[in-house]
């Protein structure tokens, strides 16, 4: 990392090469980038939190691509993630990641979230994405402590960004409010 810019509801790290890592507060549904991150379940059938707000904004053409997945596959493995086009949202596609449900930490967690974030990361190169929004993959219903999830997410995505070759310019970790956001910050710092 070189340079890092903070305000109150976003922070700036520069990488090399001109790459970016944006934290912000804000409406993942609402962004324009290539490609956005969905915390998605294994069933890819829909949910709330940012699944279900994800299916709101996108429209049903979303979930008819599901179906034709689960069709095919059954669904997706916790660690894992599938494609769809982006429907109605300011995006071209949507990476609908299976992150895992937290019990104690010491039953995988960690190396599936980080599966999840790696694997976006590889999609986002397969597809030629410049620009990706994340959430925070696991951190509403499925209950990742939310500053444990964070160091594992800024860590994959920083890694990433540092990588020689990479199509991804930037990131977007859109994170729902000030509370995760102020815990997202203070793992950067």
């Amino acid at each position: 990392m070189k340079e890092v810019t903070v305000t109150s509801n976003t922070m700036e790290i520069q990488f090399p090469h001109g790459r970016q890592l944006r934290l912000l507060i804000g409406d993942i549904t609402r962004i324009r980038v290539d490609a956005i991150v969905n915390a998605a379940n294994s069933g890819l059938r829909g949910g709330g939190g940012v699944d279900g707000a994800i299916h709101r904004a996108g429209g049903p053409a979303i979930m008819r691509e599901l179906d034709e997945i689960r069709a095919k596959s059954g669904g997706c493995p916790t660690g894992g993630a599938v494609v769809t086009s982006a429907g109605a949202l300011p995006a071209k596609y949507v990476f609908h990641a299976v992150g895992p449900v937290y019990r104690d930490g010491q039953h995988g967690e960690p190396e599936l979230l980080a599966s999840c974030y790696r694997t976006c990361l590889d999609l986002a190169e397969e597809r030629d994405v410049h620009t990706i929004g994340f959430p925070a993959i696991s951190t509403g219903v499925y209950g990742y402590p939310v500053a444990d999830a964070a160091g594992i997410a800024l860590e994959i995505i920083s890694a990433h960004l540092n990588r020689e070759e990479t199509k991804v310019r930037e990131v977007l970790f859109v994170l729902f409010d000030k509370s995760a956001y102020d815990i997202h910050v203070n793992r950067i710092r």
